[in-house]
């Protein structure tokens, strides 16, 4: 009963059916405020074109567009599955938000600041770190030196430098966090890596999640829609282990129609092999689209992390 009461939701769904809720604004509000090392207080949940609240959807963006009490936009984006032009996405996702908020007619001044958060389940570039932030500065050529506002621009659009104007972009590489929570942040992505909650956790907005995103406190309406949610991807898995077990079948045959003429244990032994290799190399690829973290890849085909990784990198280059 316990392991019941303590079970969370994952974390992508309740972007779509809880964390939208205004009485829910705390849990995201803490997330942002631990992200941006700044107090963060959500005013509304805004509708975009790019939004997904399909079950069609469960292996794509989910995308929340939020405005916070400074009129800012925040965009927040989970993405499951690997997608190599995903750096071109978010750079979509920011142009098409900041078209979408300002009118025809209107002075360019009213575009409004705009932050993209980016959860990824993904090997996203190269790097060493879990965290990166992107953001525009111009420096003289020659000088060196910063562009600064003027005295009229600081005041009107109150930042001080010409790139605070621009969007700013947070990409957080759930998967690539390996170590002990020590600040709030940490405990965010801990969480977001683990669906679980400690006890002591004390970052803004985790306690609230921890009884928010309890399944057992869910409606109805939504423990059915969760359960839907969470079946299919159950079916996403047990389609892959299938896989995994025809190929071996598969190549089994092949050995055996090759043993005839050298040898049916040997051929057995090497088509058993080939055929293994082959479906493993599908298997992988599969589970990378479909955004299957590394550690569950290891378990269903027994490769080490850098098997996985060098699999993926090969198909990638072709």
């Amino acid at each position: 009963m316990k392991k019941n009461k303590n079970r969370l939701t994952r974390f992508d769904w309740a972007l779509k059916r809880l964390l939208r809720q205004k009485a829910n604004f705390v849990i995201l509000e803490g997330f942002l405020t631990s992200l941006l090392s700044e107090t963060v207080r959500i005013e509304r949940i805004l509708e975009s074109e790019g939004n997904k609240t399909t079950e069609k959807d469960k292996f794509n963006r989910v995308d929340v567009l939020a405005e916070n009490s400074r009129g800012e936009l925040v965009i927040i984006e989970v993405q499951n599955s690997c997608e190599l032009d995903y750096f071109h996405r978010m750079l979509y996702g920011t142009s098409k938000a900041i078209t979408e908020y300002i009118s025809e007619g209107e002075l360019y001044g009213v575009i409004r600041k705009l932050y993209s958060v980016n959860i990824v389940y993904f090997e996203l570039g190269q790097g060493k770190d879990y965290v990166y932030h992107g953001r525009t500065e111009f420096y003289g050529l020659h000088e060196k030196d910063k562009l600064l506002l003027t005295g009229d621009q600081q005041k009107q659009f109150r930042c001080s430098a010409a790139g605070d104007i621009y969007p700013e972009y947070y990409i957080l590489r759930v998967d690539d966090f390996d170590k002990l929570a020590v600040d709030p942040l940490d405990e965010w992505i801990s969480f977001l890596k683990t669906g679980e909650i400690p006890d002591n956790a004390k970052a803004p907005g985790l306690p609230e999640a921890r009884e928010v995103m309890r399944v057992d406190q869910l409606s109805p309406e939504d423990r059915a829609d969760y359960n839907s949610h969470m079946e299919s991807l159950r079916y996403e898995l047990s389609v892959v282990k299938s896989s995994l077990i025809s190929g071996e079948n598969i190549g089994l045959e092949k050995g055996r129609k090759e043993g005839e003429a050298i040898g049916l244990a040997k051929g057995r032994e090497e088509g058993r092999a080939e055929g293994r290799e082959s479906t493993l190399t599908e298997i992988v690829l599969a589970a990378v689209r479909n955004g299957l973290p590394e550690d569950q890849i290891q378990m269903l085909t027994n490769l080490t992390k850098e098997e996985i990784r060098e699999v993926r990198d090969k198909h990638e280059q072709h």
